[in-house]
């Protein structure tokens, strides 16, 4: 590797439209964030529920950190496992209706570790076209023998299962799927699971906290029940903090806390952060306003743009994608609206696949009717055609 090869490979991205940049933000995450000091009205947060700042759960984290301290120490097999770690994790496998649950410092780590940890050399992995980086990452690690079947096609997954083979089988799917903001056929998938002797892996990182009357995520949204199922749950972004738990039947969850690499080789969640989570639960139970509002923002976005040429994705979650095609149009388009006072990320290859180049319009239950109406009066004002441009803050 030479300096000159990766300045050259940087180039090429610039060229491409592909080159990312970070924004700096001056305050908290909400939405309307301050940013190279001045006010913007933001659409791409992952703050669904708009908990990230609230003062109930800043509370409980300055509780937890005048009690536990800043760190935790130690990995959680060592020293690290604090009696609110513990206390967390059996509210979440009872918030989402498994058995057990184990926490993990992200959600990356959270799929790493599940997947290398339950698959190797002889087992087969179906997966969803569409699966996130982190799924991906794990099965590569995995050894195991991965088919990739068609997005969200049943048909397609039947088929595979048919012809799998293998020691065992696991399907591995989002459910809310974070760049299409679809939803998976879950219900059909687990039938499918249970006829062919397979495990259903779910990645619910969009829909903790969103889906089901209580926000307990899929299982409650569907009223999917199995032993089959292995649930992954995202604590940075619906709930506002960080972290994510892994839930499931108690030998799953006990064959992760013994192997899965990405927990046992790692330090512990800070215990103050588990406090605050634990905050965090109670209001995403207590507080149904919050997924009532964001179903009535996504409505109002949908009818605004009703009768324009602007193409939505079929979603009917906070994540509302915009399909723009070219990388420059949606580098342009993402300019054109910061000029108008809003962040919307432009979403392009490789985190989408090529020639589906987007904007990733992500609404928050703290957003005002108000809000969402400026958004589309600055989306219908696009011209049509938009010159190429670039901007920071691009994914």
């Amino acid at each position: 590797m030479s300096l000159h090869r990766l300045e050259a490979e940087l180039q090429q991205l610039e060229s491409e439209d592909r080159l990312r940049r970070l924004l700096q933000l001056q305050g908290p995450q909400a939405p309307r964030i301050t940013l190279e000091g001045r006010d913007w009205l933001a659409f791409c947060s992952n703050d669904y529920l708009g908990l990230a700042n609230d003062a109930r759960i800043v509370e409980a984290l300055q509780r937890g950190l005048h009690a536990m301290g800043a760190g935790a120490g130690a990995s959680h097999l060592v020293t690290g496992h604090f009696a609110v770690h513990d206390q967390l994790e059996r509210s979440l496998a009872a918030f989402v209706g498994l058995p057990r649950a184990l926490l993990f410092g992200t959600g990356y780590l959270a799929n790493l570790g599940l997947i290398t940890a339950l698959t190797g050399p002889d087992d087969v992995i179906l997966s969803d076209a569409l699966n996130h980086a982190s799924l991906i990452d794990g099965m590569r690690l995995s050894r195991a023998r991965v088919e990739r079947y068609a997005h969200a096609d049943v048909d397609a997954l039947r088929a595979a299962l048919q012809a799998a083979g293998g020691r065992e089988r696991f399907v591995v799917t989002e459910s809310i799927f974070s760049m299409d903001g679809d939803l998976a056929p879950l219900g059909q998938m687990l039938e499918l699971c249970e006829q062919h002797d397979a495990w259903l892996v779910i990645d619910d990182a969009h829909g903790f906290g969103v889906l089901g009357r209580e926000g307990r995520g899929v299982l409650q949204a569907l009223g999917l029940r199995s032993d089959r199922i292995i649930y992954v749950g995202t604590l940075g972004k619906a709930a506002g903090i960080s972290g994510a738990f892994v839930a499931g039947a108690d030998a799953v969850v006990e064959t992760l806390l013994q192997k899965a690499r990405s927990y046992i080789y790692t330090t512990a969640m800070p215990p103050f952060l588990a406090a605050g989570l634990q905050q965090s639960l109670d209001i995403i139970q207590a507080e149904t306003w919050r997924r009532s509002q964001l179903q009535q923002l996504v409505a109002t976005l949908k009818q605004g743009l009703a009768g324009t040429a602007l193409r939505l994705l079929p979603s009917d979650s906070p994540i509302q994608p915009l399909l723009l095609g070219s990388n420059a149009s949606a580098m342009a388009a993402s300019t054109r609206l910061r000029e108008q006072g809003l962040i919307v990320t432009a979403i392009r290859p490789p985190t989408v696949p090529a020639g589906t180049a987007r904007l990733r319009l992500s609404l928050s239950a703290l957003h005002q009717l108000d809000d969402v109406q400026c958004l589309v009066q600055a989306l219908r004002d696009l011209p049509s055609g938009l010159p190429q441009s670039s901007l920071s803050g691009t994914a």
